[in-house]
C-alpha cells in the first residue's frame, strides 16, 4: 500500500484535531485548523463563515456533540496547494456525509470549505 501524498496527510490530520471535543470548544486552536476565508454548509443547509462558526462553537451555551467518529476517510490531492478529503461522521446516533477542501497556505493546511450532508445508514450499510 502506498503512502498518502503529503497534502492529503496533512488534510486527515487537520480533519481529525476538528473532531477532538477540546479543540472544537477552543477559539484559540480553531483558528489555527480554519482559513481566513473559510465557509461552511452545514447538515441544516445554513451558511458559516470562520468568525460565525468560531463564535457558535465555543459559546458558553453551545451544545456538546460528544465524541465524534470519522470512518471511510478518503482524500484526492487535487492541485500542490489543494485538497478534497470526504469521509462520514457520527455523534450521538446523528450521521452525516462530509466535503472538505482543504489548502495549503503560509502557516501551513487549513480547512477552506466544509460541507455537511445527513444521512440515515441502510441495514446493509457497513
Amino acid at each position: 500500500m502506498t503512502e498518502p501524498q503529503p497534502g492529503v496527510a496533512a488534510a486527515v490530520e487537520g480533519e481529525l484535531r476538528l473532531l477532538d471535543p477540546l479543540v472544537r470548544c477552543s477559539a484559540d486552536l480553531l483558528v489555527q485548523v480554519l482559513h481566513p476565508e473559510f465557509r461552511e454548509i452545514d447538515t441544516a443547509g445554513r451558511f458559516w463563515d470562520r468568525d460565525a462558526t468560531v463564535a457558535s462553537l465555543t459559546a458558553d451555551e453551545a451544545p456538546r456533540p460528544g465524541q465524534l467518529t470519522a470512518s471511510r476517510m478518503h482524500g484526492v490531492q487535487l492541485a500542490d496547494e489543494l485538497v478534497h478529503l470526504t469521509f462520514d461522521s457520527e455523534s450521538k446516533g446523528l450521521r452525516a456525509h462530509r466535503s472538505s477542501l482543504w489548502r495549503r497556505t503560509e502557516r501551513g493546511w487549513l480547512l477552506y470549505f466544509h460541507q455537511a450532508t445527513p444521512f440515515i445508514a441502510e441495514p446493509t450499510d457497513g
